[in-house]
């Protein structure tokens, strides 16, 4: 996948099997596999500028409202802005040749998304859907190429978020080779409380309620397993107390447990 766009970071396609049929793969150990740096969570684009620099942004670009399930961009279209999210959440969908749409990542509050009107490349890698009721920052491209060049730093900010971006989809190709569907999904629900937890009050507990409404189906297309293994991996980690659910809600109770769970070699004996 290419970088250009937001689309591309946290895709999950099916790779080729590294390890022979039958034979246990090891969990990567290195220290990308477990999400972001210790002591904190990843900062949003938004959040890394100071006030100066969002004043500026403010001032270059218009706010705009966008309700649940409408396109923010559309994959293959020309662009010719930006759009930071301020409130709400997004997916990252990409149509393949055959008409299905594959769930490639969430953008949440503070996430540049189509910034590809800046990288070079002005068609439009993916579609980008509110999943809830969303407010936007959209600051056309030139504007924002001006803003980038008076304020550096905030070159670097673009860069970091794509590197970062990147090393996400790498931990996602690699969890294909060697965690089976409910390994998968366990990681995916970590990753999803870690982004979860950054945006929403602490609880006493400990546990992280999914911000992000995404449906069983969303799901399974985002770890590329069926609606069906989905429902039989959230037993299972139901059963392990690791989570809980209810009406399009997912509670993640003991996240340290769940990325531990989704890191054990043969975890998981559901299907891959």
């Amino acid at each position: 996948m290419s970088t250009g766009d937001d689309a591309d970071p946290n895709g999950s396609p099916v790779i080729e099997r590294t390890t022979p049929r039958g034979a246990p793969a090891a969990a990567p150990t290195h220290d990308s596999t477990q999400g972001p740096p210790a002591g904190g969570t990843w900062e949003s684009f938004w959040s890394a500028l100071d006030e100066l620099q969002r004043t500026a942004l403010r001032k270059a670009g218009r706010p705009r409202a966008y309700t649940a399930k409408s396109p923010l961009c559309y994959q293959g279209e020309e662009s010719d802005h930006i759009i930071i999210i301020q409130d709400g959440w997004a997916k990252v969908t990409s149509t393949t040749e055959d008409g299905h749409d594959v769930v490639l990542a969430v953008r949440g509050p503070g996430d540049l998304v189509c910034e590809s009107a800046v990288l070079g490349s002005r068609s439009r890698s993916a579609t980008l859907t509110a999943l809830s009721p969303l407010q936007a920052l959209v600051v056309p491209a030139a504007r924002f190429t001006a803003f980038l060049d008076g304020h550096p730093r905030a070159w670097m900010l673009v860069s970091s978020t794509l590197v970062r971006r990147q090393d996400e989809a790498g931990r996602r190709l690699e969890a294909h080779v060697w965690a089976k569907g409910t390994q998968r999904l366990a990681l995916l629900l970590a990753d999803l409380a870690e982004l979860s937890a950054r945006h929403g009050p602490a609880v006493a507990d400990g546990s992280v309620d999914i911000a992000p409404p995404l449906s069983q189906e969303e799901l399974g297309s985002w770890m590329d397993a069926s609606r069906e293994t989905v429902a039989r991996a959230l037993s299972e980690l139901r059963a392990k107390k690791l989570v809980r659910t209810g009406w399009r809600r997912i509670t993640v109770v003991d996240l340290p447990g769940l990325r531990e769970f989704a890191h054990t070699p043969a975890a998981a004996p559901g299907d891959g």
